[in-house]
């Protein structure tokens, strides 16, 4: 047993790369409490290079949110400043980022993260009001390394927000959002994303004519995700233009929503939200 040698023991940069596949909750509130060797490791950057702060429960009553704010003698929980540690300990390193859903975060922590974190690749935005929606163009526009693009709804600037997409972020290849999917939008897609490989649309209002026109001009698709979408059947001229296309999910579709055919949400406007 003396022999064996301990984890305290180990060189921080072999416990950093062990640390790295930890939760965001373990390297703030387990692993630096271990002892002074797992603080240092977990300080390292490179634990700090996937922020999905998704993972975590920022309400106020949360076990987390609790015990982070008793362990760091804090008077009251920020999820500001917890965004702000997590990014200070990256580094500037951050190559995923991932806003909580749909607690916490607001257009000050996005446009914070948008100066001290320019290597994204990953970005999740979280939700924003709609009076900041027209800014989020110039600020997608800064990641240059950008390549994949999660959206909980289509913002009122898209159409501004892909073409900046277009013109700064030359690695783009995945964009993933829901909601009523209009003729213009899709032309901006195929326009100026079309070497775009990951699209997921599911959950959208996306009438039968734009789908179509996505398959045929966004060639370089691998994985199309139209689950549970209003607005087209998938029948067999479909899935014959879809047959390049490795991942095509098409699950739940229906032409119309028949659980509110009586109702103003038959308005192709509308978008079911399951």
């Amino acid at each position: 047993m003396e022999g064996r040698r301990r984890w305290e023991d180990m060189e921080v940069d072999c416990l950093a790369h062990v640390f790295r596949k930890l939760s965001l909750e373990d390297l703030t509130l387990s692993v630096p409490f271990v002892c002074k060797a797992w603080l240092r490791a977990a300080l390292d950057p490179l634990c700090w290079r996937s922020l999905n702060l998704r993972d975590l429960d920022f309400m106020p009553w949360s076990n987390f949110t609790r015990t982070f704010t008793a362990q760091y003698a804090l008077r009251r929980f920020s999820f500001s400043g917890f965004l702000k540690l997590a990014v200070a300990r990256s580094h500037g390193g951050a190559v995923e980022l991932k806003f909580p859903l749909p607690f916490g975060a607001s257009f000050r922590d996005f446009v914070y993260a948008s100066h001290e974190c320019p290597r994204l690749k990953t970005l999740a935005l979280p939700n924003l009001l709609l009076a900041d929606e027209p800014q989020i163009p110039e600020l997608v526009g800064r990641w240059k390394e950008l390549e994949t693009l999660e959206m909980e709804s289509k913002p009122s600037s898209f159409l501004e927000m892909v073409r900046q997409i277009s013109i700064n972020c030359g690695s783009f290849s995945g964009l993933r959002m829901w909601g009523s999917i209009k003729k213009e939008d899709v032309s901006a897609i195929v326009d100026c994303l079309p070497r775009i490989k990951h699209l997921s649309l599911s959950k959208s209002y996306l009438p039968n004519e734009q789908l179509v026109e996505i398959i045929s001009g966004c060639r370089e698709l691998e994985t199309l995700r139209v689950n549970s979408c209003i607005g087209f059947e998938v029948d067999e001229e479909i899935v014959r233009r879809a047959s390049g296309i490795k991942t095509f999910e098409h699950e739940g579709c229906k032409l119309f929503d028949e659980s509110d055919c009586d109702m103003d949400e038959c308005d192709p406007l509308y978008v079911h939200v399951i």
